[in-house]
């Protein structure tokens, strides 16, 4: 069970994600260390893609999670070194607005911009974990079965 934000209101996390999708808001999924280890099969990463998660940003990831998230079109972004959930005192309520994806390259830092519930805010450097061109390019394509459709239809 959720809350669906900004209201009160407590559903089902399918609910809720379903609600978000028709009201057009995208979701992030906040981590910690080793995000996805023990799931490293595909359907870990296409469950949060089918429920409307954009953006995962964790402390660090498993790699072959990490992979996988890209292939279903999922951003993975790490935490500056230091910095976790509990060091910033998330609570879920945050809006997370995430800039500069068009100049998005392998490795770099990405702007992440969290705005909490009483309306300040505060920007993270987050390091951007595609890490190859090839990720890069099944990323740009909103993942790697959307990549090999285009190509077909070329």
């Amino acid at each position: 069970m959720t809350r669906h934000l900004p209201g009160d209101e407590v559903i089902s996390i399918y609910d809720a994600a379903m609600r978000y999708q028709k009201e057009g808001t995208p979701l992030a999924v906040i981590a910690g260390k080793e995000y996805g280890s023990g799931s490293s099969r595909d359907w870990a990463a296409k469950g949060p893609r089918l429920l409307g998660v954009r953006v995962v940003i964790a402390e660090s990831f498993e790699r072959i999670h990490r992979s996988n998230l890209i292939g279903m079109g999922i951003l993975p972004l790490e935490f500056p070194q230091g910095v976790t959930r509990k060091t910033l005192g998330l609570t879920g309520e945050e809006r997370i607005d995430i800039s500069n994806l068009q100049a998005l390259k392998p490795g770099t830092t990405v702007p992440v911009t969290l705005t909490r519930a009483d309306g300040t805010t505060e920007e993270l450097a987050c390091r951007c974990r595609i890490d190859t061109a090839t990720e890069l390019t099944y990323y740009q394509n909103d993942g790697i079965l959307h990549y090999v459709i285009r190509n077909m239809l070329n």
